[in-house]
């Protein structure tokens, strides 16, 4: 039985803690629950990332972009599939041995052509269709052969009905010529006379009842002009009956259909199963391979994901469809947000600088040895979040948890440190909207909505470009978002200071009063000295400052 997946995942625009503790998180209670844990990701990573992913050998964790239920994450059923040249006999005989009220319509790659449903055939028994029905619609042989039980003894078995009529030959042979035409399909009884006729007149098949043996002189000219003999144990009436059940489902099946994906949200497909009348839809790859159905049945108690979330706590820095999904797990180094859960869960939040600390403790708290690998992601992370030990967000923990997993990574903390960081400050290849959303979050205080963005580096030159790269992108950005107003930190490690943009004149002076400083030069800045935390030095000064 396959094991149910945990979505470890972290918050949208994830940064290097964010990555790296949902792996070694993962990773912890795969180990210590024999659960099936699954590290995820809510939006792209940055370069910082990418660099400790490849030093330690790490795979990018999946990405999910919306953790609503989807049709994957449901017990799809198996497709019941036929071929579009299947007989409507043997399609209602699949449908009632296989106790299912839909068959697929496949080609050879198992790429879907259309559905038929037992409704579809109970109505081709009510119709009433032209003669040649057969003909139109090229009835395979052996169609007619299994429909009838029949034996052919002269003809191609695989074969199709290619012109004319049926009709019953009731008649005496003298009237017979007057409607027998060129390759019609002639039904009738043990009588020499008129087999002799139909084939005499061209008929393209004869069906023979009661299982009678044709004379040999008749098989010998059946073979000489070309025409099929059919024998049945049926008589005639019953033949006639059942003459239009071998025609191929393919001419019946509903070619216009709903398919569904896996990737399909739940949502979505309630909405186009409550406008359609069919109760099985099929499931198909891009290519259109069916590979199941769903059914109405399905959306009985659904099982949503189950995710544990990592690095955050709030619904605004969370996965899209964060509300709709069962929240396991909350590891979290940040403030209290607004997440709420149906059922009481495991949460652990401590006031240290980053999540990977607490990751940390809690492999140590469990006895489950750290790879080196793992000691190398969540030493990075530490790097990454305390800013190597230079943010006032780093506790006593942090330090020691990082030296701790250095020693196990076979890494020593301030050269690499800065390995990491030159590695995350390489910006120029990316586009101004990435550069904006690498690391930014939204925020409330009181009525207030506001954003904050930022990014380090260890050069200031290139602090220096970015700042005329962004100038336009905050009022965009605003107006985008619904926000009152946004900031932009551009943050100079070595020197620990930081350039605060500001979207517009009231948030200009808003920052301004908050930190007791004037507005630069260029107009749309602030510079504040012995300032590199988003968490612990700007939000609480600048909430406290909209709040008062």
């Amino acid at each position: 039985m396959k094991k149910e997946k945990i979505y470890v995942i972290g918050h949208k625009h994830p940064d290097t803690d964010s990555i790296c503790s949902a792996i070694a998180y993962a990773y912890l209670r795969k180990n210590v629950t024999g659960m099936n844990y699954v590290p995820a990701r809510a939006g792209e990573i940055n370069s910082e990332t990418a660099f400790v992913l490849n030093r330690f050998q790490a795979e990018v964790p999946i990405y999910m972009q919306d953790v609503r239920t989807q049709v994957q994450d449901v017990q799809i059923l198996p497709p019941h599939s036929g071929r579009p040249d299947m007989s409507i006999r043997e399609a209602w005989q699949r449908l009632q041995e296989e106790k299912v009220s839909t068959l697929t319509i496949v080609d050879d790659d198992k790429k879907l052509l259309g559905l038929i449903t037992k409704g579809d055939i109970a109505k081709t028994y009510m119709g009433v269709y032209d003669s040649r029905v057969l003909s139109e619609n090229r009835t395979p042989y052996k169609n007619i052969l299994e429909t009838l039980d029949g034996e052919m003894l002269v003809g191609d078995p695989e074969g199709v009905v290619e012109k004319g009529k049926i009709l019953i030959a009731a008649a005496n042979p003298d009237l017979m010529e007057e409607y027998i035409e060129d390759g019609d399909m002639v039904m009738l009884g043990d009588r020499y006379e008129s087999q002799l006729c139909a084939i005499e007149m061209n008929a393209g098949c004869l069906i023979i009842s009661m299982n009678t043996q044709p004379n040999d002189s008749i098989l010998k000219l059946a073979r000489e002009r070309h025409c099929t003999i059919i024998r049945t144990p049926y008589d005639t009436f019953i033949a006639a009956r059942l003459i239009n059940q071998s025609m191929a489902v393919g001419h019946f099946m509903v070619k216009a259909m709903k398919t569904f994906k896996k990737e399909d949200f739940i949502d979505d497909v309630k909405e186009v199963m409550a406008k359609n009348r069919h109760r099985a839809f099929p499931i198909v790859t891009n290519q259109g391979k069916v590979v199941g159905m769903f059914t109405r049945h399905n959306l009985i108690d659904l099982d949503k994901k189950k995710v544990a979330l990592v690095d955050h706590n709030e619904a605004g820095q969370a996965v899209d469809g964060i509300f709709d999904c069962e929240i396991m797990e909350i590891v979290d180094h940040h403030k209290l947000g607004f997440v709420q859960s149906m059922r009481p869960v495991f949460f652990r939040c401590q006031p240290v600088g980053c999540t990977a600390t607490i990751i940390y403790l809690m492999y140590r708290e469990n006895k489950v040895e750290i790879p080196p690998n793992m000691a190398g992601l969540m030493c990075s992370a530490i790097i990454s979040d305390t800013l190597l030990y230079r943010s006032p967000t780093c506790t006593p923990l942090d330090r020691m948890a990082a030296e701790a997993l250095a020693k196990i990574a076979g890494i020593e903390v301030e050269a690499y440190g800065m390995q990491m960081f030159e590695a995350g400050s390489d910006l120029k290849s990316k586009s101004d909207a990435d550069i904006f959303y690498q690391d930014f979050k939204k925020f409330s205080a009181g009525d207030v909505q506001f954003g904050v963005g930022q990014i380090t580096s260890l050069d200031a030159r290139e602090l220096k470009k970015i700042h005329a790269r962004l100038a336009t992108m905050l009022t965009k950005a605003k107006a985008e978002h619904g926000l009152d107003m946004i900031f932009f930190m551009l943050t100079n490690i070595l020197d620990e200071s930081t350039l605060v943009l500001c979207s517009d004149e009231e948030a200009l002076d808003v920052a301004s009063r908050c930190f007791g400083v004037s507005v630069t030069k260029d107009g749309d800045s602030i510079f504040v000295d012995n300032m590199v935390s988003r968490k612990k030095q700007f939000i609480p000064k600048m909430v406290g400052t909209l709040q008062g």
